[in-house]
């Protein structure tokens, strides 16, 4: 295989890392939007400290993404786009109404600071159900009717519950005192709509899907795979085990936050492995839908120079900012 006709699976590649590292970085601070409402209002104060440093860089890597589909593989971004526009747009509009949010209850008075804490939940909730249904929907090819929308609306309901369980494991690790014990709780109620939704979504692919379904199902294809979903369940179970501990409270306080982000990583690498070579599934291959091998080594010079820049920053931030958080200060 030549140099430009590797050129596309890089791009491939760059992109998925780009995805999964948003999924997994802004899937806690979401999770933490979405458990506001639960929490008094000092915990609330705490817990967006907990996000503060970093919930604008984790987004960049959305933009990552996005770009890299965009530059790379715009036929495929054409394709995706048109078919979905409407979640898109409701996602961005949710990415919006968190950012203004998270601004505006620092400066807004007692009695409106509510307000906002509602409209961060709000936000938070429609771009986590927003990029659920967006999933559904590229898994199965961007194709319409009953069951496909079905298959889509089931991930729009299982993925903020794993943002959910992903945020408070997020405020077990980064919290103490009270809010650490009912970071623990909500936890274990997030863990089963979790564990459900991923089980039904495992049975409902391959079914709605038969190049996935060929693909997962064929032998000996079977039995190599066979450590994904094995893996997958054993981290499920060692998180669900940790919230039963005591220790989960001290010194092993970051572990369960590691078993879910390894449930998150596994899902990746069997959705990419159920995607390749395809862009949109059964429509557009990786070669069909990139640019020109002379447009991709130009943009390559570029993502060589960016993507470290990003990933430097974001591992510098997570330096900086490591520890447990404080209370929420202003200057």
């Amino acid at each position: 295989m030549s140099f430009d006709q590797v050129l596309p699976i890089i791009f491939m590649a760059l992109m998925g890392l780009a995805m999964l590292a948003y999924v997994v970085l802004d899937g806690y601070d979401l999770g933490v939007g979405l458990l506001m409402p639960r929490a008094s209002d000092a915990q609330k104060d705490v817990m967006v400290a907990s996000i503060g440093p970093f919930w604008d860089a984790n987004e960049t890597w959305l933009v990552l993404g996005v770009g890299i589909l965009l530059i790379a593989f715009p036929k495929a971004h054409g394709m995706v786009l048109t078919a979905l526009y409407l979640p898109v747009a409701l996602m961005l509009v949710g990415l919006i109404l968190r950012g203004v949010a998270f601004d505006f209850r620092t400066k807004a008075q007692a009695q409106h600071k509510h307000l906002w804490n509602r409209a961060f939940f709000a936000g938070s909730g429609l771009a986590a159900t927003s990029q659920g249904w967006m999933l559904g929907h590229y898994i199965t090819g961007l194709h319409e009717g009953w069951a496909y929308n079905a298959f889509a609306g089931t991930i729009a309901i299982a993925l903020p519950a794993a943002y959910v369980l992903l945020g408070a494991c997020w405020l077990i690790l980064k919290t103490e005192g009270e809010l650490q014990k009912n970071a623990v709780r909500w936890a274990k109620i997030a863990w089963p709509p979790m564990v459900i939704g991923m089980g039904l979504i495992s049975v409902a692919t391959p079914l709605i899907s038969t190049t996935v379904r060929d693909r997962w199902f064929s032998m000996p294809e079977f039995i190599a795979l066979l450590p994904i979903p094995l893996m997958t369940i054993l981290a499920l179970v060692g998180a669900r085990a940790m919230l039963n501990s005591e220790r989960v409270l001290g010194k092993l306080c970051w572990l369960p936050f590691m078993l879910v982000i390894t449930v998150f990583v596994l899902g990746f690498f069997g959705l990419a492995y159920s995607l390749y070579p395809y862009v949109v599934i059964d429509k557009l291959t990786l070669w069909q839908a990139a640019s020109s091998p002379a447009s991709l080594k130009v943009i390559l010079i570029g993502t060589v120079i960016s993507v470290p820049a990003i990933a430097g920053y974001t591992v510098f931030a997570y330096r900086v900012f490591g520890g447990k958080a404080t209370e929420l200060r202003y200057a």
